[in-house]
Parts: structure tokens; C-alpha cells; sequence
């Protein structure tokens, strides 16, 4: 990770770790950088908070002021602006959103050519420009000077290409949908609609500052209770730019991007669709997982944290199917990010083509009990390489043996500790995750 840069973008409170002279010079540079040898065109989404605007405007005119054209997708998902970048001729993409931050967060991700993570060197010369270790670009002037175009043509058409994945009518299916008052907001009631389910959506008035606000894929509770008081077959929650789902099954029982891929694993392997039989996965699955997908004779890869490991992965080796449990799925053959939407559409033709509830289609999953805990640090490295944190370590994991496991790690997004254990039991997670977090608060 750079020091702007981590696994997901630019990320920090707006205007106080991201600010608009932060967003200018990332627009000043990238214009500047991508039109070297023609007039790069740049496709800008963003999501539903209200300093997006502000970062808008100012990566707009970063851009133009270096002689790209700008074209505005306005509120829209993350996945909506990989596939209009790769599809439609871009030169980049930027996706403007903090994910499942709160409203006064916010965040740049850049997406490159081929509609996947921008790569790590030209972030660092973007870090460069921006503490003025690089000399200054020049403006671009008269004619070369950039134009901003209007493009909510291209969501348009992002919706049309969700829509024709569909194999089946969702006639008769009563779905539950929490758009996290984020960028699913303006997308995904129109493609459930137009597939012929009975749609129930909740958590779809944006109002600038209500972004992930006790709704959406981090508070699933508020849609397992929809679900269940709504007798619904099965329910879809996203973030705040959507480019993760969790589902919720007829029993308002929570299915997470494990029971996800486990779902969806078993029925591509049934139907040919597997490559090589292998599902990518991150340290952070469960144990769980790993189990049922032995029993199912689907192979698995690990990778470290993050939908772009998970993504590099599947690109280098071929592979079709690939997720965190955290909800970023990744569908190559359809997308080459994580697309909450897309992941539900997905879903639903296992349940269809299968003619079965989604608690059926999991039952052969046992997930082991885990726990995770935030830890607020000042210094992320200090804390993972000091002796007494690298001591508890071994104890827990020695005492754990093969029957669960302790994942200490850094948040790429956040100054926190990400203290994980998976055991076979609620109170021996609490345990274990208890006397970590003890000597994580001495040392930090």
C-alpha cells in the first residue's frame, strides 16, 4: 500500500484526509499521464454521498485542465463504470465512493483500461505529484483543453447488459432488496422489475448523509427482519457503490459471500462452468467453506485480502469464480470486479434452474463460528511486528490446532487491526479474540 493508496483507493474522511485539492491533482495528473499520445477519455461514476459532487467536480476539472474529456455516468455503481470502461473504449474509469464507509467518508478508485483496479506504479507517481516530488505538468490550452459530456447513457446500458444475463423469468419470486440508500439506489429495483419479480425495496432514498446508515450489507439484520416479516423467497443487500451483496434466505437466515460462492461453486461445477473446478478465495474464508467445497470436489486458491488479489488471481490462472466473504464476488466471464447486482442475478438461477430455496442449495455448508474485532492503531506495522503480539499469536494458534484459526491483519482502508478466530464454538472465538485484543490495546 501506497501512502494515499490502499487495496480500494484514496479513502478518508472528506476534506480532511481526501480533500478537493487531493482530487484535483489525481484528475491533473491522470489527464495528463493518459494523454500523451491522444486525448484520453475518462468516464467518472459516483455515489450517493454528498461531498461526491464536490470530488466530481474537482477530478473534472483536474482532468480538462489537462486536456482529457470527461465523461459524467452521475450516481452509479462501481461495477457500472468497470464494465462502460471496457466495453465502450475508455481510457479509464474513476469510481468516486467510500464503499461501505459512513456518509462523511469518502474515496477514489481508479480503474484502468481493462475494467480492473488501477495498477500500483502509476498510483505511486500519483502520490509523487501530489507531495510535489514530481515537477509540475502543463496545462492544457485553447482547443486542447477538455470537454465534460453527460453519459448517464452509459449506466443505461449497464442496466440493459445486467438484464440479458438473466436465464430465466423472475415471475411469481418475491425479492427483498436493501440498496443501502447508495448507488444501488438508481439500478437495481429497474433490473428486478424488468425480470419480472415482485420487488420489495427498502433503504432507496439517498439523502447525502443516510449512506450505509443501519441499512445495507454491513447491518443485514434490518433486511433478514424484511425477509421474514415480509414472507419473501429471498433477499439481496448491498453497499454503498454496490459492488458487494450479502443475501438473506427464505428463513431470513444471512448468506454471506462464503455461502455465496459455495452456492454458486456447486451449481457452475454441475452445469460445466467451473473452470478447472476451482473457486479463488481470501485468508478470510471460513473453514468451513473449505470443507464443503472438498466434499463437492471443488478445488480452492487463497489470497490475501482484497477483491483485486482475488481478481489477479482468477485472470492469471483462468479461473471463472471468485469472492471474499465479505460480499465482493467476482464473475469473470461477466465482470472483472465485484458486482453486487450481478452476484444476485447469479443466485437467483441457481435457485431457478435448480427449482430450490436458497436455504436448500446451502444446507451442506457448516460454517464454523468467527468472530471479528476492530482495533483502532496509530501504527499498523508497529503493532503486527511487535514481540508480545507475535507471542499470543503462536499461543492462540498452537491451542487451536486444526480446529479453528486466529488471522491478525491490517485493514487496507482504515487505522485498524483486523483481529479474526474461527473455533468451534461462540465462546471459544470470544476467548481466544479477547486475549488478542488485550495485548493489541497495551501495545498499539
Amino acid at each position: 500500500m501506497g501512502k494515499y493508496f490502499g487495496t480500494d483507493g484514496f479513502r478518508g474522511e472528506a476534506n480532511v484526509v481526501l480533500t478537493v485539492e487531493h482530487a484535483f491533482k489525481v484528475g491533473r495528473y491522470l489527464g495528463w499521464y493518459l494523454s500523451k499520445e491522444h486525448r484520453a477519455k475518462i468516464v467518472i461514476g459516483k455515489d450517493t454521498r454528498r461531498s461526491s459532487y464536490m470530488f466530481e467536480d474537482a477530478l473534472s476539472a483536474g482532468l480538462t485542465a489537462s486536456g482529457a474529456d470527461v465523461y459524467l455516468l452521475h450516481v452509479t455503481t462501481t461495477p457500472s463504470v468497470s464494465y462502460v470502461v471496457r466495453t465502450e473504449g475508455f481510457d479509464c474509469g474513476i469510481m468516486i465512493s467510500a464503499s461501505h464507509n459512513p456518509f462523511y467518508d469518502n474515496g477514489i478508485k481508479i480503474i484502468n483500461s481493462q475494467g480492473q483496479k488501477l495498477e500500483a506504479d502509476i498510483e505511486n507517481e500519483i502520490e509523487k505529484y501530489i507531495d510535489g516530488e514530481i515537477s509540475e505538468i502543463p496545462y492544457a490550452t485553447r482547443e486542447n483543453i477538455g470537454k465534460t459530456v453527460d453519459y448517464s447513457v452509459g449506466r443505461n446500458r449497464y442496466i440493459g447488459y445486467l438484464i440479458s444475463i438473466a436465464t430465466r423469468s423472475f415471475k411469481d419470486k418475491k425479492v427483498g432488496i436493501d440498496c443501502s440508500n447508495g448507488s444501488a439506489s438508481s439500478i437495481a429495483k429497474n433490473v428486478f422489475d424488468a425480470l419480472g419479480a415482485k420487488t420489495f425495496v427498502i433503504n432507496s432514498e439517498p439523502s447525502g448523509t443516510n449512506i450505509n446508515m443501519n441499512c445495507g450489507s454491513t447491518h443485514i439484520e434490518v433486511l433478514s427482519q424484511f425477509v421474514k416479516d415480509n414472507n419473501l423467497d429471498v433477499g439481496f443487500a448491498y453497499d454503498g457503490d454496490a459492488d458487494r451483496c450479502i443475501a438473506v434466505d427464505e428463513n431470513g437466515e444471512v448468506v454471506d459471500g462464503d455461502s455465496i460462492m459455495y452456492v454458486c461453486g456447486v451449481y457452475m461445477k454441475e452445469h460445466g462452468e467451473l473452470e478447472n473446478d476451482t473457486v479463488v478465495t481470501t485468508i478470510m474464508s471460513n473453514i468451513g467453506l473449505y470443507l464443503a467445497f472438498d466434499e463437492a470436489g471443488i478445488k480452492y486458491e487463497k489470497t490475501q485480502v482484497g477483491d483485486k488479489y482475488v481478481c489477479e488471481n482468477m485472470m492469471k490462472n483462468g479461473f471463472s469464480l471468485g469472492g471474499e466473504q465479505s460480499g465482493h464476488i467476482i464473475f469473470l466471464k461477466n465482470a472483472t470486479t465485484g458486482d453486487g447486482i450481478l452476484t444476485s442475478l447469479k443466485v437467483m438461477e441457481a435457485m431457478l434452474e435448480k427449482k430450490a430455496s436458497l436455504a436448500t442449495l446451502r444446507r451442506e455448508l457448516k460454517i464454523f463460528p468467527q468472530l471479528l474485532v476492530n482495533v483502532p492503531v496509530t501504527d499498523k506495522d508497529k503493532v503486527l511486528n511487535h514481540p508480545d503480539i507475535k507471542a499470543i499469536q503462536e499461543n492462540v494458534t498452537n491451542e487451536l490446532g486444526n480446529k479453528g484459526r486466529l488471522l491478525l491483519r491490517p485493514s487496507g482502508t482504515e487505522p485498524l487491526i483486523r483481529v479474526m478466530v474461527e473455533a468451534e464454538s461462540d465462546e471459544k472465538c470470544k476467548q481466544y479474540v479477547d486475549a488478542v485484543v488485550e495485548v493489541v490495546e497495551k501495545v498499539k
